[in-house]
């Protein structure tokens, strides 16, 4: 996709992460960093020091769990899956995202 990379929204990287895991039965953090980028035509950047306590985060709301395991290249890694609960939430975040992006492109014909 090219262009600028942009910088994730305060809020939205909760979504972004739920999203991803919705899709994959587990994954690890660089995984994740990956698959953002990659879906998002490398407009998303997200950091290690960003998606972490994200991730810690969403484990402690009971959105997600993790597991230990080996990574393709014999590491050890930490895997994160989603919940029922983080599934529930995902549809919820995904509701007020649609409200809020409908919203905007009001306002925004309005200029």
């Amino acid at each position: 996709m090219g262009g600028p990379k942009i910088d994730v929204m305060q809020g939205t990287l909760d979504l972004l992460i739920l999203q991803i895991m919705a899709r994959a039965p587990k994954l690890h953090g660089y995984d994740i960093i990956e698959q953002i980028a990659e879906r998002s035509g490398d407009a998303f950047q997200v950091e290690e020091g960003a998606l972490y306590p994200a991730l810690h985060r969403l484990e402690l709301k009971g959105w997600l769990d993790s597991e230990w395991g080996i990574s393709e290249n014999k590491r050890r890694a930490k895997y994160y899956r989603l919940t029922a609960r983080g599934r529930k939430q995902l549809e919820r975040e995904r509701a007020a995202w649609q409200r809020l992006t409908g919203v905007m492109a009001r306002v925004l014909e309005l200029a």
